[in-house]
């Protein structure tokens, strides 16, 4: 389940598809789904090819899609309700019963860029300090990424998360790590996306529905 070298396992909440992106109000409500199991899918694939990361763990309300995520290699989890924060403290209590020496990483679903060399270098900054760590989003007021060890493991995901986590006294990661921040929300943010390249399942669907060349 967590049989990669790696002290870190990534906490990767996943909306049932059909219940994602709503503000890519261009799109239609089954496009929108097709793009959102494509991110979640390629940030599962990107997480199996980074080092120091001993697996992944997808805490999601649809069993069926988490389930064809658990085929590429991730473990699962129910999403027990109360929302996104909700779920990831379940999620980080049932990966400390199975596997307590690892550290929690909370990270966003919708990361189709996410290449393995930044999720691995904020790993690596994360590991450099103690305290709990988080990385702001493109926009600056968002978070892609949140970790503490368990004892100490609160996110604050949400509007404004950014200056919560800062408030919290979290550590703001430095570097560019331009794939790991640029979660996509709106059609603004997936056109900065392909901008920077997306992973093979969000391309093939935006090649699908026209917004690729094929």
């Amino acid at each position: 389940m967590f049989t990669r070298p790696g002290s870190f396992a990534v906490l990767l909440p996943v909306k049932s598809p059909g219940n994602g992106k709503s503000r890519l109000s261009t799109l239609r409500d089954a496009e929108r789904a097709r793009l959102a199991a494509a991110f979640a899918t390629d940030v599962v694939d990107a997480c199996l090819r980074t080092d120091g990361l001993a697996g992944v763990l997808v805490v999601s309300d649809d069993a069926g899609f988490a389930a064809t995520l658990g085929a590429r290699g991730a473990a699962t989890c129910a999403d027990p309700g109360g929302g996104l924060n909700a779920a990831l403290r379940h999620a980080a209590a049932y990966l400390h019963r199975l596997r307590p020496d690892l550290r929690p990483v909370a990270l966003c679903a919708d990361l189709p860029s996410l290449v393995a060399g930044d999720l691995a270098a904020a790993l690596g900054d994360a590991a450099s300090g103690a305290g709990p760590c988080f990385v702001r989003d493109a926009d600056g007021t968002g978070t892609t990424l949140y970790s503490a060890t368990y004892d100490r493991f609160d996110p604050h995901f949400g509007a404004g998360s950014a200056a919560a986590h800062a408030g919290s006294g979290a550590r703001a990661l430095a570097g560019d790590l331009p794939t790991l921040r640029r979660d996509v929300d709106d059609v603004d943010s997936l056109a900065d996306a392909i901008a920077l390249g997306v992973g093979e399942s969000s391309a093939a669907v935006l090649r699908a529905i026209g917004l690729l060349p094929h």
